[in-house]
């Protein structure tokens, strides 16, 4: 079965355009094939702006997100896989969605052994979203 995740992602983004919110997504900076500008990493993680105005080509497939950005004056292309997202959500109100980081081991194998995950993998992304909002 495939990721809820992107879908998610998408729906979140599009919500927040429609309603003149900015989307800003929280990425895993520390995951493999991750490209960011590494000087704006804070405790391995990323938050990105992606707003139509602050972004251009952008695309949220169902396992990239890329877009070309600009940070510091320079252009930079973006690339993050669907998995490194830990959260989208508007700027200006702090609505969106928190997404549990994965074992690697996508679908579902058991409701009861991933809730018992979740609250080790969300105790110290929490903090940090009480921060951005």
């Amino acid at each position: 079965m495939t990721s809820t995740r992107p879908y998610l992602i998408r729906a979140i983004n599009e919500w927040a355009i429609e309603n003149d919110l900015t989307p800003h997504l929280l990425v895993n900076a520390m995951d493999e094939g991750v490209v960011v500008p590494t000087q704006f990493i804070n405790d391995g993680q990323i938050i990105l702006n992606i707003s139509p105005t602050a972004v251009q080509a952008i695309e949220l497939g169902n396992e990239w997100v890329m877009f070309s950005a600009r940070f510091s004056g320079k252009s930079m292309n973006i690339e993050v896989p669907v998995d490194s997202v830990l959260a989208i959500y508007a700027r200006e109100n702090g609505q969106g969605i928190f997404f549990p980081e994965e074992d690697g081991s996508p679908g579902p194998d058991g409701g009861d052994d991933k809730t018992t995950e979740k609250p080790v993998a969300r105790k110290t992304d929490k903090p940090r979203l009480k921060v951005v909002k």
